[in-house]
């Protein structure tokens, strides 16, 4: 079992350790103590290797295992198991799909090597794939371990022989893929689909801020999962920052697509040069299939333009409709004198409501304006909306493209 501390970099490894060794002051003869030819003794009674590992950093909790074998030939056995906390250099670039490589070095820490020699019991190609004794039901999963026999010395002493082991082990990525990698794919494919909700409502705003506010709760929860190194940052930890940024790129585009379509009657007309080249170049690049209706709506508006300054040359005429004031004048002259007895009060209310009428077809004209300009500011706002879209689409493409080429690189390393 290899349960691994990743924020400490601890190993901690349980082993059947088998030890054995000859001492030539415990041989006996057999046919003299009645064909007795193995016995136990205290390891306290015996003399004992010094064997240590040299990446223990910590004491395990190992049972006590009171008693050796002696056989009548001086072979002592040392069988127990061992629970090992080691120090091992973690490499989390690839968390969680990544495979590590952790060394168990044992060697006599007070005798040289003409006093204590190391060698396997087994052939090292029967160790490199043993799992007989391995148990699988844990996160890592045992791939094969490599045996090196080698001297070394300190400050040109006497030699030391040590036994180095290399367990190398890869983490089952199957529970981090399904509660770390899979909700934040969701995550990023939910703000993408967001995008078709109409930007002139106030509910992609909204949907864009719950979706920021939920991947920074996840976060804030997958924090504790991630290792923590100094030796680096794993490739799933910068792949959280951008895709986080990504959020935010996408809610402020939002914000401004939002401001720029609501309270167009603070707002002038959209100006030419932006006409020209959202509402007519623009959705000829993008292939907007309702590019026709954009210009059409222009044309409409000219269109309602002529017909305000036709209602403004109609507003010019007489309350009587005529446009000559001689001839306004010689009829106001016979009516009034046909009616000047009984309708005096009369032309004087008419004349008030005809004030009220203009001041309503000034009223309406205004609001037709508004909504002429409201409606130029939305066509701007839709096809900028579009635009913003794809360039937010490609860079996402691009960095998925990315992230696959980084992690291809590392698995072909």
């Amino acid at each position: 079992i290899f349960p691994q501390d990743e924020k400490n970099q601890v190993l901690t490894t349980y082993i059947w350790y088998r030890q054995h060794w000859t001492d030539e002051f415990l041989k006996w003869d057999p046919a003299r103590f009645d064909n007795l030819t193995q016995i136990s003794l205290p390891v306290e009674s015996i003399w004992v290797p010094d064997i240590l590992i040299n990446e223990f950093v910590d004491v395990g909790k190992s049972p006590h295992v009171p008693y050796v074998y002696v056989s009548h030939h001086g072979e002592v056995q040392n069988l127990k198991p061992i629970q090992v906390m080691t120090a091992c250099s973690l490499d989390i670039y690839s968390f969680p799909f990544d495979v590590q490589n952790c060394s168990l070095t044992f060697t006599s820490w007070l005798h040289h090597i003409r006093d204590i020699n190391l060698s396997l019991w087994r052939q090292p190609e029967l160790v490199k794939f043993d799992r007989s004794v391995f148990m699988n039901q844990g996160e890592w999963e045992l791939l094969y371990v490599l045996s090196r026999f080698q001297e070394f010395s300190v400050k040109s002493s006497d030699s030391y022989a040590e036994m180095k082991f290399y367990v190398v082990i890869r983490r089952r990525p199957l529970f981090y893929t399904v509660s770390l990698l899979l909700p934040s794919i969701f995550l990023m494919v939910m703000d993408i689909v967001g995008f078709y909700l109409p930007p002139h409502s106030g509910e992609r705003v909204s949907f864009k801020i719950t979706l920021l506010l939920g991947y920074s709760v996840f976060l804030i929860i997958v924090s504790d999962t991630l290792p923590a190194t100094a030796v680096g940052t794993p490739l799933i930890g910068i792949y959280f920052v951008v895709c986080m940024a990504l959020l935010v790129i996408s809610l402020t585009e939002t914000i401004l697509i939002v401001r720029l379509v609501h309270k167009q009657d603070l707002q002038p007309h959209v100006p030419e040069w932006v006409k020209h080249l959202l509402l007519e170049r623009a959705t000829i690049l993008l292939c907007v299939r309702d590019r026709k209706k954009f210009s059409q709506s222009r044309t409409q508006s000219l269109d309602i333009s002529r017909q305000v300054e036709n209602n403004d040359s109609t507003a010019k005429l007489t309350p009587y409709g005529c446009e000559d004031p001689r001839e306004c004048g010689a009829v106001g002259g016979t009516r009034s004198t046909l009616a000047f007895a009984g309708r005096t009060e009369g032309l004087a209310a008419l004349q008030e409501v005809l004030r009220e009428t203009t001041a309503i077809r000034q009223l309406l004209e205004k609001r037709e304006e508004f909504r002429d300009v409201a409606r130029e500011w939305l066509q701007v706002g839709y096809v900028l909306d579009v635009l913003l879209f794809r360039v937010y689409l490609a860079a996402v493409l691009a960095y998925s493209i990315t992230l696959g080429t980084l992690w291809s690189v590392w698995r072909d390393a």
